[in-house]
């Protein structure tokens, strides 16, 4: 159901939220949140530490530009846009995102997902060319941003794959991965719950059907 799914997203924000909070003290987690003066909506989702900034921009890559120009704008020497639909995402490869944009020369980090996309771009100053040109929401994303980079001379430091979950395929995956896999008991664990009491409540077969 809508209210469900809702849920759900709900329950993904606060794992990756988690997630970004345990990568360490050289980071701060910020969500960017939509529509504008909702931030009271966020409460109880972010931890109290996080910061909170509107979204600007109509189109998606207007959108990540504007959310790093603000980010870097406001004194951060680097940051990190993550997506909110890859909550097995870890704080190791957060960490190492964190890392690689401690060092001096100019480069940008990309996680890659199974479809083509990207779960993080991470970068130390921004590049608008990054955002252009790019076929968003195709298979083609991850790979034209790898080419926007190298086209100006931007280094690309690339990141383990993790998947976005945003279909009935990979919400049928991510709970085999959770609910009856061997995955790690700090991977996504209010994901987990929520899941298992759903599928408690429902059944298998109504969540994830083959």
């Amino acid at each position: 159901t809508p209210s469900e799914a809702a849920e759900l997203n709900t329950c993904f924000l606060r794992d990756i939220a988690a997630v970004i909070s345990a990568a360490g003290e050289r980071s701060q987690g910020v969500g960017v949140f939509t529509p504008a003066r909702s931030e009271k909506e966020y409460e109880g989702i972010f931890p109290s530490h996080f910061d909170l900034i509107p979204q600007r921009g109509n189109g998606f890559g207007e959108r990540l530009t504007n959310a790093a120009d603000d980010l870097l704008h406001v004194g951060f020497e680097s940051c990190c846009l993550i997506n909110s639909d890859s909550p097995t995402a870890t704080a190791e490869a957060f960490r190492e995102a964190v890392t690689q944009l401690q060092d001096a020369d100019d480069r940008i980090v990309l996680g890659p997902s199974d479809d083509g996309g990207y779960y993080l771009i991470g970068m130390r100053k921004l590049n608008r060319h990054l955002f252009e040109e790019i076929d968003w929401s195709t298979e083609r994303v991850f790979a034209q941003t790898d080419e926007r980079a190298r086209e100006v001379g931007l280094k690309v430091h690339v990141l383990p794959k993790f998947y976005d979950v945003d279909d009935g395929a990979t919400l049928r995956r991510l709970c085999e991965e959770l609910l009856r896999g061997n995955s790690r008991d700090d991977i996504a664990p209010v994901t987990t719950k929520f899941l298992a009491e759903l599928i408690a409540r429902e059944g298998w077969e109504r969540l994830c059907p083959q």
